[in-house]
């Protein structure tokens, strides 16, 4: 494998058809390490965007998943905003993170509103929003709608009246078919057939600047992100990246711009959809020589492009324009059908795919989960600690180790956990292992001073191992420094099989984390359940199934986001609130056994507690403990019940399944270990299935689970992220 390191800035429609190719003719693709760096998982079809706004079509419709595509073409995903670049390092310059370095780097990072001058004031009575960047615009759209339900007769202004504004204004109407509306425009705009269309809709044209008194939405052009000039690169005066006639950059022939953000210097055209659709094959094709050390091909854009614009003349017909250079024809309703037709067509090449995709991987040996899911089943592992002679190791098992207590009073505690990589992105990936191996020390109430990691490389070139090396180190220390702890050290190792595509996939990290609990506070003990005690839970499940999901492209965007939102973020704050909690309510009242939820599911480790717990009652001759859990108050995360119900679930899962056995009662007892109260869910339900599901999927980054008394319950559940999911009582 080459050395090389390309990475995408940008999802822009560029970039997504050049993953579809790669995706679709894996052998084209560029050897080496290919990187996608995007703001967000998804981007929208500017195309279709219009009627977004107008409620022709829901948000699904126009996104492209830019998740699974990456996933498709064997590209690793990065989410992150983009700050510059440094061209003589050859660095990508990301806010929040480390620099990413490159051997070649392709800009597709689209543009946004020009601020013009003497343009209107923003102020608190009159906001203005910018139409780009897209996702903040349709965000400040939709807090809009409530004001469209009260009438006010300040009108709402769209600025600009080019053919943007002016679609823009008409899918408005459609959007609040009451609501005033006017589009300010520069004397002589718009065309008179547009004018006519604006009249018919009862949106008012207005020529002369006067101030706002309502909200207003800024459609004034395009120019390209500000970075792109700050970074030193060759602009044009709309700060466009120049480029020759091989879209590499003037002066830079390591660097490629296309789309909203780039321009050639012999061939200049106008930043719109056509022409970056149009040069994904020729970036493509490029990309690909370079590769191969041969040189660049020039490419000419076509002079002209075919620019439709629609919207709804009434509520039972909509109506298009065709602009072709000056010449102007429509409105007619086929213009309007032939622009759908286009648009839908567009997006179908992604769908498709995904739809391809989805049925080769689901026959494939490829589809063993990652992350926490990965991990060795109850079973096998207990029956080789009995065979190794360390049965009580799986009797009373522990989240973290007990060391020693020093000399002030303090518990050093040590765990250790690991997984093959989750996402490809590896300073996520760095991150999300470290808070999850962190977990185990939380859990026994004692924070984090210190960790080592043993990190297996994909077997790639050196110079690739190094950044790939270098982004886990940064993203295990970004879990690391906040709680006040160290990296103090570790091992890397090669792995001795075929790197995956991407080679990011590739990398196992495991840690060994040490932590000490407060002087005077004993470790939590994962076996001491009282009878009376409340089960609090501290964040939602089902990250297990979402993931499953993801590798066959099953999962929605937004889900999958919302999850991984969920699991980067630490825990550790939630220690200080339960040892303030627990110091202020000593004795009797305290915190009496906590668990974290990882990859044997919730009712795995319930059942850990409860046997250990158990264990030692027998041991002093005292009656046994049963758990009551509350089905429809256990906490899911966006999307997986939906996916459970849809017969998705983790590779793991099946071996869980077995901890069902506890909510049966056994030989000795007429009582189940653990019984659900399920409400007015029906037994042998969906719903039913899927909540069962949801409590043996196994977690990675998953939350802690607290036994306290109800004094304790009560503080915690005013003050916090917890959830009452039930109690224990003795049999």
């Amino acid at each position: 494998m080459r050395a090389d390191h390309l990475v995408l800035a940008g999802g822009g429609h560029s970039h997504a058809l050049l993953l579809r190719r790669w995706a679709m003719y894996p052998k084209r693709r560029p050897a080496g390490l290919i990187t996608l760096i995007n703001r967000r998982s998804t981007a929208l079809y500017s195309g279709m965007v219009p009627g977004l706004i107008a409620g022709d079509y829901k948000r699904d419709e126009i996104a492209i998943d830019l998740r699974s595509l990456s996933d498709q073409a064997g590209v690793a995903l990065v989410i992150a905003e983009i700050k510059g670049v440094d061209a003589a390092k050859h660095h990508l310059l990301l806010c929040g993170r480390s620099p990413i370095h490159f051997e070649r780097l392709s800009i597709n990072v689209g543009s946004e509103t020009c601020q013009e001058t003497n343009s209107f004031e923003s102020s608190k009575a009159a906001p203005i929003m910018s139409i780009k960047p897209l996702e903040p615009a349709l965000a400040w759209l939709k807090q809009q709608d409530s004001q469209s339900l009260v009438y006010d007769p300040k009108p709402f202004t769209v600025i600009g009246a080019g053919l943007a504004g002016v679609e823009i204004a008409l899918a408005l109407r459609q959007r609040w078919p009451n609501r005033p509306i006017q589009l300010h425009a520069h004397r002589g705009q718009p065309s008179p057939a547009l004018r006519r269309a604006l009249t018919a809709a009862a949106i008012e044209l207005v020529t002369e600047k006067s101030p706002l008194t309502a909200p207003a939405l800024r459609c004034t052009g395009s120019r390209a992100p500000a970075w792109l000039a700050a970074s030193g690169l060759p602009v044009d005066p709309l700060g466009r990246v120049r480029t020759t006639d091989t879209l590499q950059v003037i002066n830079h022939p390591q660097l490629f711009a296309v789309g909203d953000c780039g321009v050639i210097d012999t061939a200049p055209r106008p930043p719109t959809g056509v022409w970056a659709v149009r040069a994904a094959k020729p970036l493509a094709q490029n990309l690909e020589r370079c590769s191969q050390n041969l040189p660049a091909r020039s490419w000419k854009p076509q002079a002209r492009a075919l620019q439709l614009l629609g919207s709804k003349n009434t509520p039972e017909m909509s109506t298009a324009w065709a602009i072709w250079g000056d010449l102007m024809i429509g409105p007619h309703p086929m213009l309007w059908r032939w622009k759908q037709i286009i648009d839908r067509r567009f997006m179908a090449l992604f769908k498709e795919l995904s739809t391809m995709s989805s049925a080769v991987k689901t026959s494939a040996n490829s589809m063993a989960c990652r992350g926490c899911a990965a991990k060795l089943a109850a079973k096998p592992l207990n029956e080789a600690l009995k065979q190794a002679g360390l049965e009580a190791l799986g009797k009373q098992p522990q989240d973290a180790a007990f060391i020693a207590t020093t000399p002030t009073g303090e518990s050093l505690l040590q765990s250790v956990d690991g997984f093959p990589a989750l996402v490809s992105d590896p300073w996520l990936n760095g991150r999300l292992t470290t808070l999850h191996a962190c977990s185990d020390l939380w859990a026994s109430g004692a924070q984090v001073i210190s960790a080592q990691a043993v990190i297996t490389l994909p077997m790639v070139p050196s110079k690739l191992q190094q950044e790939l090396l270098t982004q886990t180190l940064v993203g295990i220390q970004s879990a690391l420094n906040p709680q006040g702890a160290q990296l103090i050290g570790g091992h890397s190792l090669e792995a001795r099989s075929l790197a995956p595509q991407p080679s990011s996939l590739g990398l196992q990290v495991s840690l060994s984390v040490n932590g000490k609990t407060p002087a005077g506070h004993k470790p939590w003990d994962k076996g001491n359940l009282q009878s009376g005690d409340v089960l609090l839970l501290s964040r939602s499940l089902g990250s297990g199934v979402l993931f499953a999901a993801a590798m066959t492209g099953e999962v929605s965007p937004q889900d999958l986001d919302a999850a991984l939102a969920q699991m980067t973020v630490s825990q550790h704050n939630l220690l200080e609130l339960l040892h303030t909690v627990e110091a202020k309510d000593a004795g009797s009242s305290t915190i009496h056994a906590c668990s974290d939820i990882t990859g044997f599911g919730l009712l795995g480790h319930l059942g850990e507690m409860l046997n250990a717990s158990n264990f030692k009652r027998y041991q002093a001759d005292i009656g046994p403990l049963r758990l009551i859990l509350e089905a429809q108050a256990i906490p899911s995360l966006q999307g997986a019940l939906k996916l459970l119900k849809e017969g998705f679930s983790s590779t793991l899962a099946p071996a869980n399944r077995r901890n069902w056995r506890l909510l049966e009662p056994s030989t000795y007892s007429e009582a189940a270990p653990i019984e659900i109260v399920w409400g007015d869910i029906n037994p042998g339900s969906e719903e039913h299935q899927a909540l069962l599901e949801l409590m043996v999927d196994p977690q990675t980054c998953g939350p802690l689970l607290v036994a306290c008394s109800t004094k304790i319950a009560e503080e915690l559940l005013s003050d916090g992220p917890w959830q009452r999911i039930g109690q224990v009582q003795q049999i």
